[in-house]
């Protein structure tokens, strides 16, 4: 049975954009904002205090099994 919280495609996009950013992570303010706040709200991104989402474990294993299909990063 599924379990996990069913994303969006543009929230699937959003997480990718989000991994693909690194430890930098994305500023507050673009248009993808109301998507990384649904992440953040789900527990796959987390708003630090520098106003900048960043993934949390949970976001990077959601993104893993979604958004790569089960590929890991090497």
């Amino acid at each position: 049975m599924w379990n996990e919280p069913y994303l969006e495609s543009c929230c699937r996009s959003a997480l990718h954009r989000l991994c693909l950013s690194g430890t930098g992570g994305r500023p507050r303010g673009l248009r993808d904002e109301p998507c990384l706040a649904r992440l953040e709200r789900k527990g796959f991104a987390c708003l630090s205090a520098d106003d900048r989402y960043r993934v949390t474990r949970e976001g990077e294993g959601r993104h893993g099994t979604e958004v790569l299909g089960g590929k890991r990063k090497a």
